[in-house]
């Protein structure tokens, strides 16, 4: 499979079970993952985890990857939800047909793109997320991963295998 995806982390604490879970998912079926995030070099997860992100993602065009995902972790509430930057970027991919995912907080930073509004996705659930959902006009569900042909979101760490599978599916 010749596809590529670009993970979006926070520039500090993402979570590393929704990073590196789906990531190896996607590595196992052949897709190529490059890791980007608003600074790129070593990153420090919630839990001390390291990674490196190869790039700024406003610095890659979307359309090059067949899908983004936004991964979730403390950091993305406070660096990703209003990074109005980020916010276009994941539209103009979505009009680009690229498929547009996130899992967690990252779920939440592509419910502020609108693409959801009037659908069903899943977050974290706190009610700090879900009432996010639900100001955008997104009816929240309570599993580990809600699919759309154009969007997926995923609940979170205990969703994060189930996540990176759905991915796989979705770019086969």
């Amino acid at each position: 499979m010749s596809k590529k995806v670009l993970l979006i982390i926070p520039p500090e604490r993402f979570n590393e079970d929704e990073l590196f879970q789906p990531k190896e998912a996607l590595e196992n079926a052949g897709v190529e993952v490059t890791i980007a995030s608003t600074k790129t070099g070593e990153i420090t997860g919630d839990y001390q985890g390291k990674t490196n992100a190869e790039v700024i993602f406003s610095k890659v065009t979307a359309t090059d990857y067949d899908a983004l995902a936004i991964i979730g972790g403390s950091g993305t509430n406070d660096h990703l939800w209003e990074n109005q930057e980020l916010l276009s970027y994941l539209k103009q991919a979505h009009k680009q047909n690229v498929l547009v995912t996130g899992i967690c907080a990252g779920a939440i930073t592509v419910a502020k793109t609108g693409l959801l509004t009037g659908r069903k996705a899943t977050c974290y659930p706190v009610d700090v997320q879900k009432n996010e959902l639900k100001a955008h006009n997104i009816e929240y569900v309570e599993q580990h991963v809600v699919a759309h042909n154009d969007i997926i979101t995923g609940d979170g760490p205990d969703g994060a295998k189930e996540f990176g599978k759905s991915l796989v599916e979705a770019l086969s």
